[in-house]
């Protein structure tokens, strides 16, 4: 299957810049041309290529110039590929660009064939390179306590507080407001714990519904009840050995509560419609936004199972509690979603942080980043500025002509009206819209099918 990417030419011959743009068109890339070298650092500096094809002799700015300032203002993982284009005369300069980490160069004049073979072995370079940031991004972060980001004192407590009970298999209770991180806590007490090699199952007790989660749980027999046409295993069997995370334990209905109770005490638990018990090994780290301690007292939780699951205690504070957290959270945050977006964000401008640290956010870690990801996709430059905060609705003062909705409307009118403000300056243009806003043509369609935009 031929790979596909994102390609930008420059090239100051008419004739050969269109033949090979139409070329690659026609296998499936994506192609921004230009003559300047000077509108090709504007374009590189407003998003990522997969590659870059360059002549060299060219008027203002030579290629192989282009290919210095490249190398010398960004990082490998953000640059594209390289390929250069040179004449018989300029060979040396083409060798000096592979010096640079030029990937390779064609010489002039080229059968049409031959360049499109070397953008496929630079496109499968660039998927190579990019599977290997993810695995090095993936290796920090284990490093990186599994992504829990925090500099605060109390985050920090909630740290080693996971890092001490890994070692041992008490069950944990985490607890904290909606989108605070409780599954990133409980994964970060499974990988570094004597039994990281086993499963790490996970279970939202909300999402299931009371009918079925008995049998999700413990599993069931054939003929259990009308459907049950073979036995099935439950997560309790699956994690047997390794660690099973129970979020939102606060919905769990009485008759649930009293059998997990027995798994806990007894390490043990049968199946719907067996008459046998089965033994099972297990870590249990439950997770809830809700006060079980008051829901205990009004009797709506079984206080003995409250106190098998509160072995260990771990809250989790808010962000508004937390607030000196926010700027490494942001950094982290813009980091990872340019990536994904294939876009450049250099950082924000102050003013935007500060705005960023006094917002409430009532949906916590995640309702950060999300904002922020919008922030990424929506940012005409590689500095988000507070034009486009405002736009999310994170700024105490609206902009003019902002709705006055809540943020998720925000959120939405932001991205319905970035992509029809970019389609009416383009003239209706896909391609010029989608340059524009420094994504591809496939997000542009996502964001139009989304908002159901002709």
């Amino acid at each position: 299957m031929t790979v596909t990417g994102s390609i930008l030419l420059v090239d100051d011959e008419t004739k050969i810049r269109n033949a090979l743009a139409s070329a690659l068109r026609e296998q499936g890339h994506e192609v921004v041309a230009t003559e300047s070298a000077r509108e090709a650092q504007r374009l590189l500096a407003r998003r990522m290529f997969d590659v870059l094809i360059v002549d060299n002799l060219m008027p203002e700015l030579t290629g192989l110039d282009l290919i210095r300032e490249l190398v010398g203002t960004t990082a490998e993982e953000e640059r594209p590929q390289i390929l250069m284009m040179t004449a018989h005369a300029t060979v040396e300069s083409a060798i000096e660009a592979m010096k640079l980490g030029a990937l390779d160069f064609l010489q002039k004049p080229f059968e049409i064939d031959e360049p499109l073979v070397v953008v496929d072995r630079a496109l499968e370079h660039q998927r190579l390179r990019t599977q290997h940031t993810y695995l090095i991004s993936e290796r920090d972060e284990e490093f990186n306590h599994y992504g829990i980001v925090g500099r605060s004192r109390r985050m920090q407590e909630v740290i080693r507080t996971a890092e001490v009970v890994a070692k041992s298999k008490s069950t944990v209770l985490i607890t904290g407001e909606t989108g605070t991180g409780k599954e990133m806590v409980a994964r970060a007490i499974h990988y570094h714990s004597p039994q990281r090699e086993m499963p790490l199952i996970k279970v939202n007790c909300a999402a299931i519904p009371e009918t079925l989660l008995e049998s999700e749980l413990f599993g069931h027999v054939r003929g259990a009840f009308t459907g049950a046409a073979n036995n099935k295993k439950g997560k309790f069997a699956l994690a047997d050995g390794g660690t099973i995370f129970l979020d939102e334990i606060g919905t769990m209905m009485p008759l649930l509560q009293t059998k997990l109770l027995r798994v806990l005490q007894e390490r043990e638990f049968e199946p719907l419609g067996s008459e046998r018990s089965q033994k099972v090994d297990v870590r249990v780290i439950a997770a809830t936004n809700r006060d079980l301690r008051q829901m205990v007292t009004d009797g709506r939780f079984q206080e003995d199972l409250y106190y098998r699951l509160n072995v260990i205690p771990i809250h989790i504070p808010p962000l508004r509690e937390r607030r000196e957290d926010i700027p490494v959270l942001v950094e982290h945050f813009v980091k990872k979603h340019a990536q994904r977006a294939g876009k450049r964000i250099d950082g924000l401008e102050p003013r935007v942080l500060e705005a960023l640290q006094s917002a409430e956010w009532p949906g916590n870690v995640r309702e950060l980043e999300n904002t922020v990801e919008r922030a990424v996709v929506l940012s005409p430059t590689p500095i988000v500025g507070p034009d486009v905060v405002r736009l999310l609705g994170v700024s105490a003062a609206p902009a003019p002509g902002l709705p006055s909705l809540n943020l998720r409307q925000n959120l939405d009118w932001a991205e319905r009206e970035t992509v029809r403000r970019a389609l009416d300056n383009s003239g209706g243009i896909k391609k010029d819209a989608a340059e524009a806003m420094g994504i591809s043509q496939r997000a542009l369609s996502y964001y139009l099918a989304k908002h159901r935009i002709e």
